[in-house]
């Protein structure tokens, strides 16, 4: 048996011993699991944004503990196994790959994606929408929403259309602004941020990564500013604070 083999089979049978001896794992149901699960998958996104190998190793671990989990569960019930959900994948990517394992030639990695979407449809899907779930952050959500409908042909031709429809979306979050009608000022705000969502995409950008490299940035220079403020933060001026955080700037500029 190869490395890999053995490794799942250890960790098959941890699962099974842990489920039968455990009391907190016996207890375990797959709603108890679910946010536990969602913590961990975050856990394994700070991994990846940070690259350490290291770490997304462990992380990667912990996820596969909890998919493991519950298929547990799951056979427990008399329902599926882990054998049936790994071979469900297998088919999928199959069947969704006619470039690979059929006679369908692609252009390149758009058509594939494309093909794809089309697929999922004939495989019974009632819409192109129907696999985003519907707890993903809104961020994410707009950017997988815009992309499956991209793979239907439902897009701009032209990185300057998004950006002229950026603009428009501005102009009308300006106008509810001075409506002071507040409702209608979200509404245009949330019309704002998705079409910056699809300018990001024509820019081949991920928003979430790159709001949260801002957001990492920020959190960086504002705490330069604590470390070094001579007086309570609320007893210095903007403009004291604006000068430490450029100091900041500066610094990270040095070592990137």
């Amino acid at each position: 048996m190869s490395r890999s083999t053995i490794a799942f089979q250890r960790l098959l049978t941890i699962m099974d011993e842990l489920r039968e001896q455990c009391p907190w794992d016996r207890k375990q149901t797959f709603q108890s699991l679910r946010n536990l699960t969602i913590e961990e998958v975050y856990e394994l996104a700070d991994a990846l944004l940070e690259e350490n190998l290291t770490d997304i190793k462990e992380e990667v671990g912990d996820v596969m503990l909890h998919l493991i989990f519950y298929a547990k569960i799951a056979s427990e019930k008399d329902a599926w196994d882990i054998a049936d959900a790994i071979n469900v994948v297998c088919d999928k990517l199959i069947n969704r790959h006619p470039h690979i394992y059929g006679d369908v030639k692609v252009s390149g990695e758009e058509e594939v994606k494309k093909n794809w979407e089309q697929l999922k449809l004939k495989e019974g899907k009632k819409s192109v929408l129907s696999g985003v779930p519907k707890s993903l952050p809104a961020m994410i959500k707009a950017y997988r929403m815009q992309e499956k409908t991209a793979g239907v042909g439902f897009e701009w031709d032209t990185t300057e259309e998004v950006l002229a429809k950026v603009n428009e979306e501005l102009h009308e979050l300006e106008e509810a602004r001075l409506s002071g009608d507040q409702d209608h000022i979200e509404e245009e705000f949330g019309d704002v941020l998705f079409s910056l969502v699809n300018y990001a995409r024509y820019l081949k950008v991920d928003p979430e990564t790159a709001l949260e490299r801002i957001n990492k940035k920020f959190k960086s220079r504002f705490q330069y500013i604590e470390d070094q403020a001579t007086q309570p933060l609320q007893d210095m001026t903007l403009e004291q604070m604006d000068e430490l955080w450029n100091v900041a700037k500066s610094i990270e500029k040095k070592n990137p």
